[in-house]
């Protein structure tokens, strides 16, 4: 074998080793948590029971891609799907996922050659002065055409570094997308909970007025025959009108949510008037995923967000740190250049040069150094943002699950408070038409029943939103819908 050929190897060997090294670390995901529990052990019991309605905690499943179908509403149904098809917070996350695809696209170019054509015709008048000639200058036409080609040479792995970076952009904006339908779903399920819930709260107002101003008939009368005095009507009327102005700000509440789940289905309130849902047909889920905590890095949209900026971060280390090394770029250009079109392409006319490029910082300043410390910094940041998405991601998780124990205990106690409130009434109305007590015991008894029963329809709906909370917390299960790309590993 020659000494040129064995050179000629050796070059080549030597520039396919350096192609195949990339500088930067290489970004390995966080580990997972070492904690088996969002509790300590025995701190959640595994049913919670309320008004004859049982939730169990599984520790085995994880939540189901469309959970809200467990609530047995189809008009909750609908919205969801509705939102998902016409929210504008959806169909943006849409397009920001759609741009980091693209540009990650764009930015693969960098491995192929760059090639360009390019045609001109030229008519210029010289003059011999400007050589420093003397004589009378000519008028002449040039016509070329030529092409381009150029490629760099990623030896230190500045550029796979960058489209490394553009796909874990991919990924973050993927799973923020993901993100984005997780809480519109829960925020569409939770809106029209909360609506339902002002609206009952509205009706309990109203009966209560309805009452007093039945109770304010009868002591008129009562008053006429002596058996009142007028200050119990003052009284009365006081307490009616501060009810009035309760049930004012509930119709206010009621309102507003209304307007609210228009907007998280892509609607003017205008649009349409959207039914309403009692609880009494909604189905509360009585069996509740508990996904580990070890699962839950994998599921939550959030989390893995957090993880894709981590990734991002890591692969501009190695971009920062490419850019200390040299640069190496071949290009070459050819074509044909001549003083009429028809002497294009003719052996006279023909040009071409080939250039190697190499260039290499020397003195910046320490610019570079310290754009690659700033990187590692930057990573230093981003991997204690994750750390801190897992632990909220965990808090969120554990408030929930202590939440759902607390609504059905707050509730029963609700519950068994409403009822005896309603028969405590009951028997003070009847004892004041008989004249046995006065009316200070009748507006007692009456705000005992309305502050009872408004805490049972808010403990109640408390109950149901949690649940939705905790579908929420948990990631919702988006992972297992047929669409969906795995969690960790989001293609462009």
């Amino acid at each position: 074998m020659s000494t040129s050929l064995k050179n000629s190897l050796a070059a080549s060997g030597l520039a396919l080793l350096l192609g195949a090294c990339a500088v930067g670390p290489d970004f390995t995901k966080p580990s997972a948590p070492a904690s088996a529990r969002y509790l300590p052990r025995g701190d959640l019991p595994g049913t919670v029971t309320a008004i004859g309605q049982t939730q169990r905690f599984d520790l085995s499943q994880s939540p189901a891609a469309d959970w809200w179908h467990l609530f047995g509403s189809p008009e909750l149904d609908q919205w969801v799907n509705t939102a998902i098809a016409g929210n504008p917070s959806v169909q943006s996350a849409q397009a920001s996922l759609r741009e980091s695809q693209d540009n990650l696209r764009a930015g693969q170019g960098i491995f192929f050659p760059q090639l360009g054509l390019g045609a001109a015709a030229t008519r210029a008048r010289t003059s011999p002065a400007m050589l420093g000639a003397r004589g009378v200058g000519g008028i002449f036409n040039l016509f070329t055409l030529s092409a381009t080609v150029s490629y760099a040479l990623d030896l230190f792995g500045g550029e796979r570094r960058t489209v490394e970076g553009l796909h874990a952009e991919v990924d973050m904006q993927r799973y923020t997308m993901e993100g984005t339908y997780l809480t519109l779903t829960g925020n569409v399920v939770n809106t029209a909970i909360a609506r339902q819930a002002y609206a009952d709260e509205v009706d309990v107002m109203h009966g209560l007025v309805s009452l007093q101003t039945q109770q304010l008939d009868l002591v008129n009368t009562r008053i006429q025959s002596g058996a009142e005095v007028y200050s119990d009507v003052l009284t009365l009327r006081s307490a009616r009108a501060s009810n009035l102005a309760q049930l004012a700000s509930l119709e206010l509440k009621h309102d507003q949510a209304d307007h609210l789940l228009h907007t998280l289905l892509g609607q003017s309130a205008g649009e349409s008037q959207l039914p309403a849902i009692r609880f009494e047909a909604l189905h509360l889920p009585a069996s509740l995923p508990v996904s580990l905590p070890s699962d839950l890095v994998q599921q939550r949209p959030d989390i893995l967000a957090a993880e894709a900026r981590l990734h991002q971060a890591s692969a501009a280390i190695g971009v920062a740190t490419a850019a200390m090394f040299p640069s190496i770029t071949l290009s070459g250009d050819g074509g044909s250049a001549a003083n009429t079109t028809g002497a294009l392409g003719s052996s006279r006319s023909h040009y071409w040069s080939a250039v190697t490029d190499v260039s290499t910082p020397v003195f910046q300043g320490g610019t570079r150094w310290y754009n690659r410390k700033a990187a590692v910094d930057a990573y230093q940041k981003s991997l204690q943002d994750y750390r801190g998405t897992v632990l909220a991601a965990f808090e969120q998780v554990a408030d929930v699950l202590k939440a759902l124990q607390h609504d059905a205990e707050a509730l029963q106690a609700n519950d068994e408070a409403a009822r005896d409130a309603a028969q405590a009434l009951s028997l003070i109305q009847a004892n004041y038409a008989a004249g046995l007590v006065n009316y200070v015991n009748v507006l007692a008894a009456d705000a005992q029943y309305r502050q009872s029963r408004m805490a049972y329809v808010q403990a109640l709906a408390q109950r149901y939103q949690d649940t939705v909370a905790l579908y929420v917390a948990l990631g919702g299960g988006w992972w297992k819908a047929p669409h969906a790309t795995q969690p960790g590993r989001a293609q462009p």
